[in-house]
Formats: C-alpha cells, sequence, structure tokens
C-alpha cells in the first residue's frame, strides 16, 4: 500500500493572535458540531476512494485545535480509524494552545491514538507574548506541559517565534534555556513574518520593508540581529542535543516530524476542512475557504467537480522543481536516486549548471548520493533553493 498523510484542520480559535495570516476563527459551537458533521462526511467520502492507501501520519491542526471539545475531536479520530487503514505505529499529532488543555481532554487525546503535543508557546517572555497578542501566559504554558507529562505524552514539540518587535538577542537565549529545561523531544523555532492583511502588517509594515532591504529599524529587530538569533538558536539547540533536522526544526534523535518530513519529501496528503490543501499523485486540490459553504458542500462530495476543488496536475518540471527547493530545506537534502527514480534522469541532466554554480559558491555539496545545501546555505536557503526554479 502507498503511504498518506492526513491532515485535519480546526479553524477555531479563542481569539486570532495580531501576527496570524492563518485560516483561523471564534465560532460558537452550533457552528463547531456542525463543521464537525460536515467532516466527518468528508473523511467517510475519502476513506472510501483512498482505500489502497495507508495512513502513515496524522496532523491536527488550526487554528486552536485544543479549543475545540475533546469529544466532538474523538469524534473525528473514531471516524478516521474506521474509514481509512491506518499504519499501527502512526505518528498523530495534535496542536495545542497553553490555556485550553485540560487534564480530561488530554486523556481523550490519548485514548483516540494521539501520541504526538505541539504546544505553541512562542516566548518564555510576558512582553513578548503582549505584543503577539497571544492568550496565555509562560505559566500557562508551564502548566500546560506539567499536565502533558503527566498524562504521559512523551514526545512533544514547543513552537519558539524568534524577530518579534524590539527582540534581543539574550531575551530570545533565555527562552531557549528556558524550554530546554523542560527536555521536550522537539523544539520548532521559526522567525516572525509580517504577513500582509494582519494587524501586525498595519503596525510594522514599513518596518518590515526595512528589515529586508538591510536597513535599521524601529521595532523589528534588524537584519543584523535576526542573524544573530538565528545561529544562536542553532548553536545553543545543538549543543543541548538536538539535531537540526530542517532549516526552523530540531529534534532529539529519533524525533524528527514525521508528518512534516513527509511533506518536504513530497509524500501524499490528503486535507480535510475548510482551506486544506492535498496533493495525492501529483495532483493538487484544495477546499474551499468559506465555512458555510464546506459545510454545505460535504452534503453533496459525490456531485462535486475538479473545477470545485480548482485540482490541477503538476507538470513534471513543477515536480522536479518542487522535489528541490523542498528537499533542501532539510540538513540531509535529496537522494540522487531518488531524483533518478522519479523523473528518469539525474539531478545533474536538469540542474548541472544550478549546482555547479551553488558548489562555487560553498553553498552545496553532492557526496554520498546526495545534495544538500552547506551551513552556509541554509543560512542563504532561500536564494539557493529559487536557482532550482526552472
Amino acid at each position: 500500500m502507498k503511504n498518506l498523510e492526513l491532515y485535519i484542520h480546526i479553524p477555531f480559535c479563542v481569539k486570532k493572535c495580531d501576527y496570524c495570516d492563518f485560516l483561523s476563527f471564534p465560532a460558537d459551537l452550533r457552528t463547531q458540531v456542525q463543521y464537525v458533521h460536515a467532516m466527518l462526511e468528508e473523511i467517510r467520502f475519502f476513506g472510501t476512494r483512498l482505500s489502497d492507501y495507508l495512513v502513515s501520519t496524522i496532523y491536527v491542526g488550526g487554528g486552536t485545535p485544543s479549543w475545540l471539545d475533546e469529544e466532538l475531536l474523538a469524534t473525528l479520530l473514531r471516524q478516521v480509524y474506521s474509514s481509512f487503514a491506518v499504519a499501527e505505529d502512526a505518528e498523530c499529532t495534535i496542536e495545542c494552545n497553553p490555556g485550553t488543555v485540560t487534564a480530561g481532554k488530554l486523556r481523550v487525546y490519548a485514548q483516540s491514538g494521539i501520541n504526538r503535543l505541539s504546544i505553541g508557546l512562542q516566548s518564555a517572555n510576558e512582553e513578548e507574548l503582549k505584543c503577539l497578542g497571544r492568550i496565555h501566559t509562560y505559566e500557562h504554558f508551564l502548566k500546560t506541559y506539567e499536565l502533558a507529562r503527566k498524562a504521559e505524552f512523551s514526545n512533544i514539540n514547543v513552537d519558539l517565534m524568534s524577530g518579534i518587535p524590539y527582540q534581543k538577542a539574550e531575551v530570545f537565549a533565555d527562552t531557549l534555556q528556558k524550554v530546554i529545561r523542560l527536555k521536550p523531544k522537539h523544539i520548532s523555532a521559526y522567525s516572525l513574518i509580517v504577513e500582509k492583511g494582519t494587524p501586525f502588517y498595519e503596525r510594522y509594515k514599513f518596518d518590515a520593508v526595512r528589515q529586508e532591504a538591510g536597513i535599521s529599524t524601529q521595532a523589528l529587530p534588524n537584519e543584523e540581529e535576526c542573524y544573530r538569533i538565528y545561529k544562536l538558536t542553532q548553536r545553543v539547540l545543538e549543543k543541548a542535543g538536538y539535531e537540526r533536522y530542517e532549516i526552523s526544526n530540531y529534534a532529539k534523535p529519533g524525533y524528527a516530524c514525521r508528518h512534516n518530513t513527509g511533506y518536504w519529501t513530497r509524500e501524499n496528503y490528503l486535507g480535510l476542512g475548510i482551506g486544506a490543501a492535498s496533493m495525492i499523485e501529483n495532483i493538487r486540490f484544495a477546499n474551499t475557504r468559506d465555512i458555510y459553504a464546506y459545510i454545505e458542500n460535504c452534503k453533496h462530495l459525490e456531485a462535486l467537480t475538479e473545477e470545485d476543488y480548482s485540482a490541477v496536475a503538476m507538470s513534471r518540471k513543477e515536480q522536479m522543481e518542487e522535489f528541490m527547493f523542498l528537499g533542501l530545506r532539510m540538513t540531509r537534502g535529496v537522494s540522487r536516486a531518488e531524483f533518478e527514480e522519479s523523473f528518469g534522469v539525474p539531478p545533474e541532466a536538469v540542474y548541472r549548471d544550478v549546482m555547479e554554480n551553488l558548489k562555487e559558491q560553498e553553498l552545496l555539496i553532492a557526496a554520498e548520493g546526495r545534495i544538500c545545501l552547506t551551513d552556509r546555505g541554509l543560512d542563504l536557503a532561500n536564494y539557493c533553493m529559487a536557482k532550482f526554479l526552472l
């Protein structure tokens, strides 16, 4: 059987954070129940059509999935296990926000097959949490983490964010040390991106332009400070025994996130819920971003067409590009043999000039059957990966 990854989108949250541009919003209980019932129909529909796939990972994201009533979530997961063939060792993750988790919820999660938690801390500094518009404090996070350990969840990720307005490297270093002391298996350390359509964009859009241009900023850390924080993160986490396996992700040996690794290696994945994207056998499609349209669509899934899903078959060129620029996000890079198996030619037949150019700049190495970015290449990842767009 071919592997399939499942993503379940729970768009509901208590309050949208000021920097967030994800498809998320508050909603009353009635709307949440309607949404879950619609998703049950979608799970049954695709379970029948993808019966020859084995689900290797399940990821419940949002929004704030931990805000959803735990029995509603349990109902969704029961339907997944009933409708799909799920691997015995499947990695099953749920995103949690501090202040929205209880001992009872965690008990239901474990009973429902969830074996990995991803907790959104972002910062251990109270002023930074307020700046981001988070609904929790550092103490709320510690309580949530303690509850997770008591519920015997050992595979825990903690999300951190750098590049926060007025942030200094020393403050982020303090957050790192506080998290390291808790010994999570995985740490994701992302840099803030000021996205259009968010309150942050209205506040800091001019600063974001200055930052990108490498000139003096007022609120956002300047380019030099961002780089200092980025390298400090790498140095501190690696010293603490975390292996950097992707640009922004670190894990104890054996605990790299299998679901995200599947995205970077182009596994088939199915997205369930509003706005959720899918890629199956190189065909991309996505659900509507309108919750009421989604609920209505799920009443007559048989009648939906490729146009309703905006389905597009990826060209061979697009597949090659994605193989390279997603795979090069990982420190292990991409496999020459897998490229040739997928496309019938070695990578050099398509990218010889690009590879030679990046090698000359000491940004890329090719050895032992793999092609990967050097440490400096990962520092300049956007520049390097853009070269692989044909």
